[in-house]
């Protein structure tokens, strides 16, 4: 089964509600860890690197916290998980390098790599408004193969 890991629902959880409340000078790890549910240290982890690969703007100080780097439908799933886990590979014989041990007498490579561009390509139609959109439309889960279906 495929799934996103912790890391990467949080950081897409914390853009979500920084798209939701762009009113905010800016809104804390904690502000989001509480909205949320979620353990605060490992939030305030998450944003500082999604802060470090420029998806996040961090504000030091009494009022600090976190902004959007860039308008919310300018950032697409496909970079949060990427910044947050590296990149996106549904199976170890698909690589950075390319290469695993049965490279020369593996005969489903080439239909898994194209699996890996398929969920790519779906990833990087997402954006954060649509995440945004999506629960404001009073849906409470995000499908995001649903999601992606409706922006068709």
């Amino acid at each position: 089964m495929l799934r996103l890991t912790k890391k990467a629902d949080y950081g897409l959880m914390a853009l979500k509600f920084l798209a939701e409340n762009p009113d905010s000078a800016s809104l804390s790890a904690k502000d989001i860890a509480e909205a949320y549910h979620i353990p605060q240290q490992l939030l305030a982890k998450i944003l500082q690197r999604l802060a470090k690969e420029g998806l996040l703007h961090s504000h030091a100080g009494m009022n600090g916290g976190y902004t959007l780097a860039r308008n919310a439908s300018d950032i697409s799933a496909f970079e949060v998980i990427r910044a947050i886990d590296g990149p996106l590979f549904i199976t170890s014989c698909v690589t950075v390098s390319g290469l695993c041990d049965l490279t020369n007498t593996c005969t489903i490579k080439e239909p898994l790599a194209r699996v890996n561009e398929s969920i790519s390509d779906v990833l990087k139609k997402i954006r954060i408004s649509d995440l945004a959109e999506y629960d404001q439309a009073g849906h409470g889960e995000h499908d995001l193969v649903n999601i992606r279906t409706r922006n068709a």
